[in-house]
This record gives C-alpha cells, sequence and structure tokens, in this order.
C-alpha cells in the first residue's frame, strides 16, 4: 500500500510513538486525523472515549489507521491502575475495530499496539512472533489486547500488531528517565544484570510502522525491536560509557520490589530476549542495529 496521498486515522498521536509518526506523515504529504480525548484543537482532530463504541460513520473513508493510545504503565500498579491500563487497551481496541469493521469505507490495514509483555518474563530463551504468550498481569493484557482487534480481521481489514520494545528517544520513555541519574554518574545495573532488554531506535519505530503499512503481505503480530537485545548489564554499561560517566550504583532487586512493586517486577526486573524475525525477513532495513549506534543517535543528534 503507498502512502502518497494516503488519508491516515491515528489515535494516542500525543504519545512518544505518535507525535514522531504524525511527524513523519506530515513531512510525507499524509492527510492525518488523531481521535484524542480531549477538546479537539482543530478539524484534523476528532473526541472520542476510548471506553465508548465509536460511530463508524466518523471514521469511514481512511487508508490505513495506527491505533497507539494506551494507559501508561510506568508507575505503580494499584487495583485502579491495572484497571486503567486494561481497559484503556482493551477496551478502546474492541470498540474501534468494532467501528471500522461497520464503516462504509473500510480502511485496508489497521496497525495496533502491542507490547512484549506478551512473552513474559522468559530468562534467555531466544523468542519471535511464533512464541507462545507468557505468564503475568501484561502477558494477559497484551494477549486480550490483540484479540480485541477480531472484529476488524473478521470484516476482512489486514491487522497488524506492533509488539514494541523499549524505544530509545531523548524525548521521551524509559531512557528520559533514566537519563538523569546515569548524568549524574549514579546510575547502575537493576538486581543482577543479566536480564535481556530488547530495545528499537524511535527511528526504527517509525519507519518500521510506515513498512507494515506499505507491506501488504505483513500481518498478526510483529516484534518492534532491533536485531541484538543486550542484558540489563551491558545496556547500563552502554549508557554509561556514551555519557562518559561511572555506572557504580546497582539497585538491588528488594529495592525494585519494595518501590515498584508488580510493575517493578514485571517490567524491570523481567528478561524477554526478543527477535524482529518478521521485520526482518519482510525486508525492513534498520537504521540502527547496535546500541551504541542508537544512544549516540538519541543522544549526541
Amino acid at each position: 500500500m503507498a502512502l502518497d496521498s494516503a488519508r491516515v486515522l491515528v489515535t494516542g498521536a500525543s504519545g512518544l510513538i505518535g507525535r514522531a509518526l504524525v511527524s513523519s506523515f506530515q513531512a510525507g504529504g499524509v492527510e492525518v486525523t488523531s481521535l484524542v480525548r480531549g477538546t479537539p484543537a482543530g478539524p484534523h482532530q476528532m473526541r472520542w472515549d476510548p471506553a465508548r463504541p465509536l460511530a463508524p460513520e466518523n471514521i469511514t473513508g481512511f487508508d490505513a489507521v495506527v491505533h497507539l493510545a494506551g494507559e501508561t504503565v510506568a508507575s505503580r500498579w494499584t487495583s485502579a491502575k491495572r484497571t486503567k491500563i486494561r481497559d484503556s487497551r482493551v477496551a478502546g481496541t474492541r470498540n474501534l475495530a468494532h467501528a471500522l469493521a461497520k464503516a462504509a469505507k473500510r480502511p485496508r490495514v489497521l496497525v495496533t499496539a502491542s507490547a512484549i509483555g506478551y512473552y513474559g518474563d522468559r530468562a534467555d530463551e531466544v523468542l519471535n512472533e511464533k512464541s507462545a504468550a507468557g505468564t503475568g498481569f501484561l502477558a494477559d493484557v497484551c494477549r486480550e489486547w490483540e484479540a480485541a482487534n477480531q472484529p476488524a480481521t473478521d470484516a476482512g481489514i489486514r491487522t497488524v500488531q506492533i509488539r514494541t520494545g523499549i524505544v530509545l528517544s531523548a524525548e521521551g520513555g524509559a531512557l528520559k528517565k533514566m537519563l538523569p541519574p546515569f548524568r549524574m554518574g549514579v546510575g547502575g545495573r537493576l538486581g543482577s544484570g543479566r536480564q535481556w532488554m530488547s530495545w528499537i531506535h524511535i527511528q526504527d519505530m517509525v519507519g518500521g510502522i510506515h513498512h507494515v503499512i506499505k507491506t501488504d503481505l505483513l500481518q498478526g503480530p510483529v516484534n518492534f525491536v532491533a536485531p541484538r537485545p543486550v542484558t540489563n548489564a551491558e545496556f547500563t554499561e552502554t549508557l554509561a560509557s556514551v555519557l562518559q560517566r561511572p555506572a557504580m550504583f546497582p539497585i538491588p532487586v528488594v529495592a525494585i520490589q519494595t518501590i515498584f512493586g508488580q510493575m517493578g517486577q514485571e517490567v524491570l526486573l523481567s528478561s524477554q530476549r526478543v527477535e524482529p524475525a518478521r521485520l526482518v525477513t519482510s525486508g525492513y532495513p534498520f537504521h540502527c542495529s547496535e546500541l551504541r549506534k542508537a544512544l549516540e543517535a538519541v543522544l549526541k543528534g
């Protein structure tokens, strides 16, 4: 599918990935409309409530839809927080998929966010899109999240679920939170540091979305990670080296579990050694395959 003169609908346009994606679309002449939860700021925004059904007539006529909206997981998970994380993803995706399935003119492709949390904590196991789902809260959410696309799939819309790793950008996300302590020289590994971190540069995140929209043979889950994952210890050492700072202050497991609870265990200490099998076999040319190059590109421009 060509993107020239295409009309694209985006949710989550104000987030880290959404901002970069919308900017890239607009630079390429793509007409972008955003679904927003607040008051629309102009004619290219429409208000929606992810928890409520969407009117199909309001989202008809788009060539592609990219659904990125979801409650952040980066805080302690209270019972209310877990409900928000699950409902914002599952209910929002299901309502969007139902509306698109009933639209008079359906999109050719629906790209929805997911996460490598789908695989759970898997130690040193090498994971690809054929690997089974793991266990835990995030794995359960991701499984339901991806299944919520089914109404669109049943209606003949090509659907792609992008299982995203840690997105490297100085503009937000995990790296932005890491930078202050590392720049002060008080950064360090998390726990043993043996857990695998699967990451992706923001440019490849955006480029990968363009790729799956244009590649008609791609459907179903696609891992959005760089070809070379690293352990947390290697990530820590590389980040400190790029910043020319020491990394001598590891954070013990018990401290992470005490401060962050279940979120700390599943997000910060979980090990996911994921490979981007379907991006590679479909011919996507990675901009950054090595961590050092990616961090230098993000931090030194």
